[in-house]
C-alpha cells in the first residue's frame, strides 16, 4: 500500500507554510516590473548593455531576475509539502503533477503566447517560457518521485544546476540541435511557419525544480532548525557566487570585466546569464532567497499580509496581469500616438530595432514604476477574492488556477 506521506515527521499533517507564500507573492510582484518595462519602457536598449545603461535601468531590470528561480524552486517545494496534508500518496502526487504539467503547457502555447503577449490569436510566433518550464519540470519531477526518495531528486536538483555549465557553446555542438532546446535559448520550427522560441531551456530548470523538493523537509524542521540551515544555505550559495565570479572560473559564460567606472565593474560582476540560468545566476539570486525565508518572520503584517495572499494564487495573478498591462499599454499608445497597432504582435518579435515604433514612444523609468505599483495595487483586490473562493471550496478544478 503506498504511504501518504514521507515517513518521520512528514506524517504530521501541517498547515501552508506562510513564508513560502510570503516569497512567491513578493517575486509575482517584483515580476510585473518587468512585463511593466517591456510594455512602457522608453529606453531603446538592453537594460544589462552596461555600454549604455545605468545604475536604475540596470537594477530594475536585474532584481526581477529573482522571479523565476525562486518561483521554480518553492513550486518543487510546494509539491513535497503537499504530502504532509494526508491527501494524496505518491502516486495520486504524480498524476496530479503530470496534468497539471500538461495543462500549464498547454496555457503557454495556446493561451499567453498569443493572447498574453501579443493580443491576437496567432500562433507563427510561440514563446516558450516560465510556464511551459514550470510545467515540463512538473512531469519530470512526478516520474522521480516514482522512482527515487526526495534526498536523491535533490542531489539529482543540484548536480544539474552545478554541472550544466560545463555543457555551454561549442562544447556541446556534438549532441545536436535537441541539446540546444535543452540547454540554450533557442529558435526551432518544429511545423512549417511555426516559430518556437526556447527562451527557458529545460536542463537547468528541471534541476531547481528537483532541488527545491528535496530541499522541502526542511519546512518542517522546528523553527529554529530551520532557520540556521536556510541561513547556512543562503550564506553558501552567495560565498560560492562571490569565490566563482570574482575568479571567472567557472559557473557562467559571460566572464565579468573592469568597466570604466566601479558602478559600471559592480554591475559586471552581476550581469550573469539568465538564459540559460547559469549556477552563478541561481546562486546569485536562490542564496538571498533562502536568508529571506530564513527572516520573513520579521516583515511586518501590513506588507506580508498581501504578500501572502498574492503567493496564494500565482498563476490566477500570472494570467491576469499580463493582458492588465499590455492592455493599459494600448491605451496609453491610443491616447499619446493615436494608434497601437505595433502592440498587437510580440514584443519579442517586435523588438525597437525590427519593428517601426513610432518617434518617442515610450515613457520614463518614472513611469514604467508608477504603472508597475498601480497594476499591482489594482490587481490585488481580485487576487484576494479569488484566493477566499479557493480557501471555501475543496473543488479540484480550483487547483489548477
Amino acid at each position: 500500500m503506498d504511504e501518504k506521506a514521507p515517513p518521520g515527521p512528514n506524517q504530521v499533517k501541517t498547515p501552508r507554510l506562510a513564508s513560502i507564500d510570503l516569497l512567491r507573492g513578493l517575486v509575482m510582484v517584483v515580476m510585473a516590473l518587468d512585463h511593466t518595462r517591456d510594455y512602457f519602457s522608453g529606453a531603446t536598449f538592453d537594460p544589462t548593455d552596461l555600454a549604455k545603461t545605468d545604475g536604475l535601468w540596470f537594477l530594475t531590470r536585474w532584481i526581477t531576475h529573482f522571479c523565476a528561480p525562486v518561483f521554480v524552486l518553492l513550486t518543487g517545494t510546494g509539491a513535497y509539502l503537499s504530502l504532509t496534508k494526508g491527501s494524496m500518496n505518491r502516486g495520486e502526487l504524480s498524476i496530479f503533477l503530470l496534468k497539471r504539467g500538461l495543462w500549464l503547457v498547454f496555457l503557454e502555447v495556446a493561451v499567453v503566447s498569443p493572447l498574453g503577449w501579443a493580443f491576437r490569436l496567432d500562433w507563427t510566433f510561440n514563446r516558450l517560457q516560465v510556464i511551459w518550464v514550470i510545467g515540463i519540470s512538473m512531469m519530470v519531477l512526478g516520474a522521480l518521485i516514482q522512482m527515487v526518495p526526495a534526498k536523491s531528486i535533490g542531489a539529482l536538483g543540484l548536480a544539474l544546476i552545478a554541472a550544466h555549465n560545463l555543457f555551454d557553446g561549442n562544447r556541446a555542438a556534438w549532441l545536436g540541435d535537441w541539446w540546444k532546446l535543452l540547454h540554450e535559448f533557442y529558435l526551432f520550427r518544429p511545423i512549417p511557419g511555426k516559430v518556437f522560441a526556447s527562451l527557458y531551456p529545460l536542463v537547468p530548470w528541471v534541476g531547481v525544480m528537483a532541488l527545491g523538493y528535496g530541499i522541502g523537509s526542511v519546512f518542517l524542521y522546528p523553527a529554529e532548525k530551520q532557520h540556521k540551515w536556510l541561513i547556512r544555505a543562503g550564506t553558501a550559495a552567495i560565498a560560492l557566487f562571490l569565490l566563482l565570479r570574482l575568479t571567472n572560473i567557472y559557473g557562467d559564460p559571460r566572464p565579468w570585466t573592469p568597466q570604466n567606472s566601479g558602478l559600471l565593474t559592480a554591475l559586471s560582476l552581476l550581469n550573469v546569464n539568465k538564459y540559460p540560468p547559469s549556477l552563478l545566476y541561481l546562486c546569485m539570486t536562490l542564496g538571498p532567497a533562502a536568508l529571506f525565508l530564513a527572516w520573513s518572520a520579521k516583515l511586518p503584517e501590513f506588507l506580508s499580509s498581501p504578500l501572502v495572499t498574492l503567493g496564494r494564487v500565482p498563476l490566477f495573478y500570472y494570467l491576469i496581469h499580463l493582458p492588465v498591462i499590455h492592455g493599459l499599454a494600448v491605451l496609453f499608445s491610443y491616447f499619446r500616438h493615436g494608434d497601437a497597432v505595433w502592440l498587437f504582435q510580440d514584443p519579442f518579435v517586435a523588438g525597437r530595432s525590427a519593428h517601426p515604433f513610432p518617434p518617442g514612444y515610450g515613457y520614463s523609468l518614472g513611469v514604467v514604476w508608477l504603472v508597475w505599483i498601480a497594476v499591482v495595487l489594482a490587481l490585488y483586490p481580485i487576487c484576494r477574492w479569488y484566493s477566499r473562493v479557493k480557501s471555501r471550496s475543496r473543488h479540484p478544478l480550483l487547483s489548477y488556477l
